[in-house]
């Protein structure tokens, strides 16, 4: 076999790191050349990341919901090609699946075979063993952690998952059954809890008290806590955070949630999980105080542990108890768009003109060509209608067409139409792209904005479809409300919001009557538009949508 490891490509434009969302395939599956192995979320999107070869995925090299830097290995394949000169099998290298180093005789410990020797045969899967072929053992990225973290061969561990999977469970029973019965000092981390099985709780020095010394007094050991044993479980980022900061495996906090048919885990799930193992870890160390480890010592375990959250959340000027609910990564999309606001903010002085379209025209308009959309497939809106109008109102108005370059001081009018429409995602507000769109009909406008929002909101926009825009157009309107100050889309230099369609009272003639209108406000950039050229580009809009029979010209 030949070992391929495949780097974190540059998905995006020019991207440092991106976090790897979603593993598509699992240790052991055959994927062909360009099928996706995995979904990364860059600052614009979330994509497919495909394979580059036919092959077997032999090892997993990061963790679901881990921010990964380009140029890391996230993946080792199998292309199944390598032979070596002698035509004996191409031992695997020290880097191979079973994240173990290479002996300093150059030994592979994790293949079970060294230079000159034909390697083991493939274990069967039975009876609880692990799969092993070819020098590969199936066990998920956790698993190769905890494994990693006790020192153990995860070679020697038997598998009990699916297909003799080896899971975290499989990893701790095996340290536990081949370690010294009694107590010892061992390495771990002040705050680290480890349940599963009967396994030990940690306290402030490092020392440990085994369920033996709380069996021995007839008292309930950490075992008591009642845990899961998966080998997969899906999280968020910021439960991810918070399992890491209580000492928390995710494969054994209990959950009866599931997502796309894997366990779901949820940071209120893991903090009563971590909470439960203090207060049983605090209970045995009260019943061992006759043991190696001190009463003292071992009852500072469930503060000890208790600490992580204190301390990690002391950096943000939180603590444990001052009503903070939950905290969400600020990352990804999320800080990409906070970067983008600031920018725009702090760079182009905003200005908002804020005017009303009295719309009965527009209203009687759509609704009859309603019908004829929907013979061709398409629910017609009001947006497309508005796409129309805000491009004849940049031809009459260029200058709102238009950006700034700084370091060329001059700026540039476009004389391409690309719309971008700001659609709310449950990632933030992303902006996709109708390109052309004085070139486009109000069918085909309206089939191509709901397609680009659904995507947006699925996360399935390519990069592309995100840039080059040279006007944007947010419709709050559709949350409530009037007016706003949407915020420029830079370095663009002006931005369309639109208000709720309803009906307000109307003064006309001397008479107030009820009538549908729709709010518009549009920013500028004041450095590159005046308020006289703003103004009259949203009457120009507005003409165009109280008399829609102006949109044929």
């Amino acid at each position: 076999m030949t070992r391929e490891e495949f780097e974190l490509p540059d998905v995006g434009e020019g991207i440092a790191e991106g976090e790897l969302v979603n593993w598509i395939v699992e240790e052991g599956d055959t994927v062909t050349e360009d099928q996706p192995v995995a979904e990364v979320e860059t600052d614009k999107a979330v994509v497919d990341v495909p394979s580059p070869f036919n092959a077997t995925v032999a090892e997993l090299r990061a963790e679901e919901g881990e921010m990964v830097p380009v140029g890391d290995v996230i993946v080792v394949f199998d292309t199944g090609d390598g032979a070596s000169d002698d035509g004996s099998a191409e031992t695997s290298s020290a880097d191979a699946v079973g994240d173990t180093d290479a002996t300093d005789d150059g030994a592979r410990a994790d293949s079970g075979t060294t230079a000159g020797t034909e390697p083991a045969a493939p274990a069967a899967v039975e009876n609880g063993e692990s799969e092993v072929a070819d020098g590969r053992v199936f066990a998920p990225p956790s698993a190769r952690r905890e494994a990693r973290e006790r020192g153990v061969d995860i070679t020697a561990v038997e598998g009990t998952g699916p297909s003799g999977r080896i899971t975290v469970a499989d990893v701790r029973d095996h340290a536990e059954s081949s370690s010294d019965p009694e107590p010892k000092a061992v390495d771990i981390d002040a705050g680290e809890s480890v349940v599963s099985g009967g396994a030990t709780g940690s306290s402030a020095n490092g020392a440990v008290a085994t369920d033996n010394a709380s069996a021995a007094n007839g008292t309930a050991t950490a075992e008591s806590v009642e845990s899961a044993d998966r080998d997969r479980t899906l999280a968020a980022p910021a439960t991810r955070r918070v399992a890491d900061e209580e000492g928390v495996d995710l494969d054994t906090v209990p959950t009866d949630e599931r997502r796309d048919g894997e366990a779901f885990v949820t940071a209120e799930q893991v903090r009563a999980y971590a909470t439960a193992q203090r207060e049983a870890q605090a209970t045995d160390a009260a019943a061992a105080g006759g043991g190696s480890a001190s009463a003292a010592d071992t009852a500072t375990a469930g503060a000890s542990a208790g600490s992580a959250t204190t301390e990690a959340s002391a950096d943000t000027g939180a603590t444990a108890d001052d009503g903070v609910a939950d905290t969400v990564a600020y990352r990804g999309v999320r800080r990409t768009i906070g970067e983008k606001m600031a920018e725009s903010k702090y760079t182009a002085p905003h200005v908002t003109h804020h005017d009303t379209a009295v719309v009965d025209d527009l209203v009687d308009t759509r609704e009859r060509l309603a019908e004829h959309a929907a013979e061709r497939d398409a629910s017609l809106t009001y947006m497309p209608f508005v796409v129309k109008a805000v491009v004849d109102a940049l031809r009459e108005f260029p200058i709102l067409n238009s950006q700034l370059n700084e370091d060329d001081e001059e700026i540039i009018i476009r004389d391409d139409y690309h719309i971008g429409v700001a659609v709310a995602t449950d990632a933030g507000l992303m902006v996709p792209v109708v390109e052309n769109a004085d070139q486009k009909g109000l069918v085909e406008l309206s089939s191509e904005i709901a397609d680009l929002a659904a995507r947006a909101r699925d996360r399935e926009l390519a990069p592309e479809e995100l840039r080059g825009s040279t006007f944007t157009i947010s419709n709050f309107g559709v949350f409530g409300g009037e007016y706003a100050t949407p915020i420029i889309n830079y370095p663009e230099t002006a931005i369309l919001g639109i208000g709720e369609l309803d009906e307000r009272a109307v003064a006309e003639d001397g008479a107030v009557r009820a009538a549908p209108t729709m709010p518009l406000s549009v920013s500028i950039d004041h450095r590159v538009v005046d308020g006289a050229e703003a103004a009259q580009f949203t009457n120009e809009v507005m003409n165009r949508l109280e008399s829609p029979e102006l949109l044929l010209l």
